[in-house]
């Protein structure tokens, strides 16, 4: 957006607003389930990304990942923290210094190909993760063997100890059961990834059945699954991009659920409508202030932090995220270290920002603040923003950006913008997997390039003890840079049909935007 700060304020506001008001009545909305078992849901953006576990590194079309492949363990669902629990691994026991770990197997388990689950498949799936060496790489690199004894027992050891390793193993990121016979029949010069861009080749509920980028995704029910049969035999994922279309096509009842990407105007309205279902689900993510330390006045950390001090985030979550989330308090996102640690203790006070811009030139008084084109949340966080640092001085442009620009900045920044707001969360709930790809200098969400010698050398040190006083410091580290500044934590706020059950049961508080789609059911009384 090229128009000032306060006009795109003004016309954001009234935009949504209207949104809200347009998007049809629900209580128009069939009383009964769909006969024909299709649960109709959406996005709003495309995921970006190919639907390829060892690939897909974002937020939005996690729900495929997570519903068509399984592995070994997982997060529980309907908790409000974290927990593992076994998903294709049933009883596991870890050596006293986490070196060694030993695996027992489900059985009875089938691949979406037809083959059978053994023991047999997590090396070859391990290996693809390595091969492809992309993000969620890093889980199974310490990986020095895996030995197998029978069908249904396997040992996994380490190169050196991990007492991180089993959370690497339930995280939503973490390594996938994949086909042997599918990853050696499709495996070409690129070790499968084209063929896995539109098929699947995992263990779960669903198998992936439409892949078009920007237009269409879809899943069907897989007759072989081991566990209960779905109640939905096709979940329906069309790309659509305009949010109050969508929140129009839910009014009248050919949408299910909308799961993520409400703004708050709608928000505040689907609270009030008494026709519909709402949820606000605890989550491990927040919503950052990224702060480029390569861009302008910013390339000193003096002027980050008077940046930092500008911003008025309580304002921002009364207004954002009023009631689906609150104000943070600590450098990482929710769940992840005990209150008291890591804390972001920053004062609201323009004082110096002004002082600042008054003494910049007009060249380095101009800075964009960048958001995620897909989050509404985001769009109007950076405008709020956008005012608040005007009123500075500085003069101040607001732009979207599509998901997968935003992820492109990690390997080359130079066309990123000053500022940028962006949700994230953790890989897993140990803390060092969000210092790891955030607060590393190579980190997968360190988008802006930001971080010092003594963090990195932390992290290493973290990785290996897991000790949550390293951690905390490192938060500590973090916050001193003025690099990030982490103004919410956010619940996912889903509404839904009156008719769709399980939502809470179906949720994983460490997975964000998803849902354990085999969980949900529907209330067919009419």
């Amino acid at each position: 957006m090229n128009t000032t700060p306060l006009r795109v304020l003004v016309a954001v506001t009234v935009l949504l607003g209207a949104a809200a008001c347009g998007r049809g009545s629900s209580a128009g909305s069939p009383a009964a389930a769909p006969a024909d078992r299709v649960l109709r849901l959406g996005f709003l953006s495309d995921p970006g990304q190919p639907p390829d576990p060892d690939i897909f590194y974002a937020g939005p079309g996690l729900i495929l990942t997570q519903n068509t492949y399984e592995g070994l363990l997982r997060y529980k669902a309907g908790t409000p923290t974290p927990a593992i629990e076994g998903a294709l691994a049933t009883k596991w026991t870890a050596s006293k210094d986490n070196k060694i770990f030993t695996f027992e197997l489900r059985e009875g388990v089938k691949f979406h190909d037809g083959t059978a689950f053994t023991a047999g498949a997590i090396k070859p799936s391990f290996d693809r993760r390595l091969a492809v060496n992309q993000g969620p790489a890093y889980m199974v690199a310490g990986v020095d063997s895996v030995k197998t004894e029978g069908d249904h027992k396997a040992v996994i050891t380490l190169k050196q100890s991990n007492p991180l390793f089993l959370d690497y193993l339930a995280s939503p990121y973490g390594p996938k059961m994949m086909s042997p016979a599918v990853l050696k029949e499709q495996a070409g010069s690129d070790h499968a990834q084209a063929y896995l861009s539109t098929h699947d080749a995992g263990t779960g509920a669903y198998t992936l059945t439409d892949a078009r980028t920007s237009t269409h995704y879809a899943l069907k029910a897989f007759d072989g699954y081991w566990g209960a049969k779905p109640y939905f035999t096709t979940v329906d994922f069309p790309v659509q991009t305009d949010l109050s279309a969508q929140q129009l096509m839910f009014g009248k009842g050919e949408m299910a659920a909308i799961l993520n990407s409400l703004n708050s105007s709608a928000t505040g309205a689907y609270l009030k409508d008494t026709s519909i279902k709402t949820y606000s689900l605890p989550t491990m993510q927040s919503i950052f202030l990224y702060i480029n330390p390569e861009k302008g006045m910013l390339t000193t950390q003096s002027n980050r932090v008077a940046l930092r001090q500008a911003i008025d985030a309580d304002t921002i979550v009364k207004q954002v995220y009023s009631g689906r989330g609150t104000k943070a308090t600590q450098g990482y996102p929710p769940h992840m270290l005990p209150e008291g640690q890591a804390v972001q203790n920053i004062p609201h006070d323009t004082t110096a920002l002004a002082k600042v811009a008054q003494s910049l030139p007009a060249d380095q008084k101009a800075i964009t603040i960048g958001y995620d084109s897909s989050q509404a949340d985001d769009q109007v966080t950076a405008n709020l923003i956008s005012a608040q640092l005007s009123a500075t001085g500085l003069t101040v442009k607001v732009q979207g950006y599509p998901t997968s620009q935003i992820f492109g900045w990690v390997g080359d920044a130079k066309d990123a913008p000053e500022l940028l707001i962006a949700g994230g969360w953790p890989d897993a709930a140990p803390p060092y997997t969000w210092a790891h790809i955030s607060f590393d200098a190579n980190g997968g969400l360190n988008y802006l390039h930001c971080s010092t010698d003594e963090i990195t050398k932390l992290i290493k040190d973290g990785e290996k003890t897991g000790d949550a006083a390293t951690f905390a410091r490192i938060g500590e580290l973090s916050v001193a840079t003025g690099c990030w500044y982490n103004l919410a934590n956010r619940d996912d706020f889903m509404v839904t049909q009156p008719w769709l059950r399980g939502i809470e049961e179906a949720h994983v508080v460490t997975t964000p935007t998803s849902l354990n789609l085999a969980a949900l059911s529907a209330d067919t009384r009419g």
